[in-house]
């Protein structure tokens, strides 16, 4: 074996016994970290016992007395009134902000202002609903989605503002009811004198584009009535040839068709449109378990415990420091 392969033996043997060192040496320093916190236990082992009983009971006291509830209302914004809606909302937050309880109780109408915590809204994804208005909804997604990630574009704000549902969620310190929260919201979102003339102008368009239509369809089935007597009148073989020839017969029915659908629409849209915000529906009184709410009994012994652990540490380093600065 030649000298250099001997040196290339070695020098990986010297690599091997310092990883080995190095490892043993991290292990027995997990090993000794440990004792020493057990030995640690075992001399503080009635403080540590008392903290963790006084916070556990803490804890238990602080979770049964937590008074904090969600609740939400999914509406829909009649009369392209989108933008106004989430300005309201943002309107009514910055007020929850700024502790301005005069204004959300006497604008807005809440009863208990000062429980008021927080206000959002955010739109309900429902990109379905969406495509299904109208072709022109269904061709802007698919133009959008050829030139980038559809996911993102769904969630975008551009695209997401003009979905049908939408979520107003807040809080209150202490159950409330419809009457102390959601009804004056709703009526505080309802009270706009320009979607109020929105409103009445668009109702009038549809009943009378309800009342042109069932004119055209009492026309058509005028037509259908007529060209039925004639083609009763004549033999049986010759009204066939007649029928399988009339095309425009065929789209008269067409446009009968689309036009009942049409109405039967317009009759539904009728219903959701009484109020600038429509109110779908309502939860209140969600108690509020995110975060810490609600685990208090296992944050406040862990917090009472960290406490006297950095304290201990803290007394033994001064000890330290002192000892050296008298010597």
């Amino acid at each position: 074996m030649s000298t250099a392969s001997q040196k290339n033996d070695d020098n990986q043997e010297i690599d091997f016994s310092q990883i080995s060192k190095k490892i043993g040496g991290f292990f027995e320093k997990i090993a000794t970290g440990i004792f020493m916190g057990l030995l640690f236990i075992r001399r503080n082992i009635i403080i540590v016992g008392v903290l963790f009983i006084l916070g556990l009971a803490l804890g238990i006291y602080m979770d049964k007395n937590n008074k904090s509830y969600d609740h939400q209302i999914i509406v829909t914004p009649n009369f392209s009134s989108t933008d106004y809606l989430y300005s309201k909302i943002d309107l009514i937050n910055s007020k929850v902000n700024e502790g301005d309880t005069i204004f959300l109780k006497n604008v807005v109408g809440i009863k208990h202002p000062s429980d008021f915590r927080k206000i959002a809204i955010e739109p309900i994804t429902d990109i379905y609903r969406f495509i299904a208005m109208n072709q022109v909804n269904f061709d802007f997604i698919k133009l959008l989605g050829e030139d980038g990630d559809l996911k993102k574009i769904v969630d975008e704000k551009l695209t997401s503002r003009n979905y049908v549902y939408h979520n107003i969620t807040f809080s209150t310190f202490g159950k409330t009811s419809r009457e102390e929260t959601v009804k004056p919201i709703l009526n505080y979102l309802n009270d706009s004198d320009y979607f109020k003339l929105v409103q009445k102008e668009f109702v009038n368009n549809i009943k009378l584009k309800m009342i042109e239509n069932d004119s055209i369809i009492s026309q058509i089935n005028g037509i259908l009535n007529s060209f039925s007597k004639a083609t009763n009148g004549t033999p049986k073989s010759s009204s066939l040839v007649y029928y399988n020839e009339n095309t425009q017969l065929n789209e008269v029915i067409k446009t009968k068709d689309e036009l009942i659908k049409e109405q039967g629409r317009s009759r539904l849209s009728m219903i959701d449109m009484d109020k600038i915000v429509k109110e779908s529906s309502s939860s209140i009184n969600i108690k509020n378990e995110k975060g810490i709410s609600g685990k208090m009994k296992f944050v406040v012994p862990f917090l009472f415990l960290s406490l006297f652990v950095i304290i201990v540490i803290i007394r033994a380093f001064f000890k330290t420091q002192m000892a050296k600065y008298k010597k």
